[in-house]
């Protein structure tokens, strides 16, 4: 082999790696449609972290979602200063950075996490996505038991028509992942 192309396919290698490292699910999905595009009925400003409420349709309720729509989910026996999930679990259920916003939403706090990070939580319990959700409106990690407790949305009071009601927390059906 020669020696430019002895340097050219590591290089060549290495960067398609770190190009895919660097990409965002988010960004991209696999499914062509969705049956539960939420409908943003209050946000704070155009901040890439803010956090709304959106009608959910497979769930029949009004849901927390991040600034993509993506459903924010809490596990069952999680308290600020009491998590479940660390380590692994964080790959499979990212926590809401607490740089997350909304002046529409008065329950949203910050928590320290067991590393020193702060954490986003409504009503004391700490808010994930689910690296399972590709797109808006999806929550497919409800009803998940796993990592000591069960995964569910966050839910306001009010059905998926209604985006006025008090706040609770669903339970899940459970499904594994």
């Amino acid at each position: 082999m020669r020696p430019t192309v002895k340097f050219l396919l590591p290089a060549l290698a290495i960067s398609l790696t770190l190009a895919a490292c660097g990409s965002s699910s988010k960004g991209s999905s696999s499914s062509a449609t969705t049956s539960a595009a939420p409908a943003a009925s209050s946000s704070s400003a155009a901040s890439p972290q803010a956090v709304k409420t959106a009608a959910n349709s497979t769930l029949g309720s009004t849901v927390l979602v991040n600034s993509q729509g993506l459903t924010l989910y809490h596990l069952s026996g999680e308290r600020a200063g009491h998590f479940l999930c660390t380590g692994a679990c964080e790959s499979a259920w990212p926590p809401i950075s607490a740089s997350a916003t909304s002046s529409a939403i008065s329950a949203l706090a910050a928590v320290k996490r067991p590393d020193g990070a702060a954490q986003l939580a409504y009503n004391g319990e700490p808010l994930y996505t689910f690296s399972g959700d590709k797109a808006a409106g999806e929550a497919n990690g409800q009803g998940i038991k796993a990592d000591g407790g069960t995964w569910s949305a966050v839910t306001t009071g009010a059905s998926a028509s209604s985006s006025s009601g008090s706040a609770s927390s669903s339970s899940g059906s459970g499904s594994e992942y």
